[in-house]
């Protein structure tokens, strides 16, 4: 690995990052909040909403997530009349598909909490809505929050994939220099130590929040 492939790439990767980061969190933040409807409306009593949850993560689920972005950069602007651009795209993919899997999450750490809570909260003259918010969600949070962390790591992980829509983040940079210099082997080989230190200091965030949870439990 010469010095001067270090010296080019390693300021491309950390400019890929931020668009790395950028969309993983948007589209975590946004599949957070899909995902806490869906989660919902998969146990509701209605069964209109649990068909629609349902027919969602069937969707989502069974498209591969390259796929997923392909249609919603090529074909959604088509359907809708409209320009998107990339990095718009890559929020809106990693939200839907994130979302999906974090509305199992949900219903999940929702269905862990004890019916108990929810009689105490009645029984003590709380609203429905009022129990819910208060006695349900925060242990149901506290739940899922360490899955919440390994879907994060699975998104940043994800973005990679997101290089076949022309998207700046790590991939599509290194594979945009190497497909100049011919450096495959240093460089690939780069890319996936640079990966792989992101995903190690993801990984221990995520241990140390469970760390947190544990001693607070």
């Amino acid at each position: 690995m010469s010095p001067d492939l270090l010296r080019v790439m390693v300021p491309l990767l950390f400019t890929g990052l931020k668009v790395t980061l950028l969309i993983a969190v948007l589209g975590i933040l946004i599949g957070f909040v899909i995902g806490c409807v869906v989660g919902y409306s998969l146990q509701a009593k209605h069964k209109v909403l649990r068909g629609i949850a349902g027919v969602y993560i069937w969707i989502i689920r069974g498209i591969p997530l390259v796929v997923l972005a392909l249609y919603v950069y090529y074909v959604l602007p088509e359907l809708m009349g409209v320009n998107i651009d990339s990095i718009t795209v890559g929020v809106m993919v990693i939200a839907l598909n994130s979302g999906a899997f974090i509305a199992e999450i949900v219903r999940g750490a929702l269905q862990s909490v004890d019916h108990g809570q929810t009689e105490a909260g009645l029984s003590l003259g709380l609203s429905p809505w009022q129990t819910f918010f208060q006695l349900i969600v925060p242990p149901a949070f506290r739940n899922m929050l360490p899955a919440l962390c390994n879907q994060f790591i699975i998104s940043v992980k994800d973005t990679a994939l997101l290089s076949i829509i022309a998207i700046n983040e790590i991939t599509h940079l290194a594979q945009n220099y190497l497909s100049m210099s011919f450096q495959t082997i240093p460089g690939y080989t780069l890319l996936a130590l640079f990966y792989l230190a992101i995903i190690s200091v993801l990984i221990l965030l995520q241990k140390w929040v469970e760390k947190r949870l544990g001693a607070k439990k």
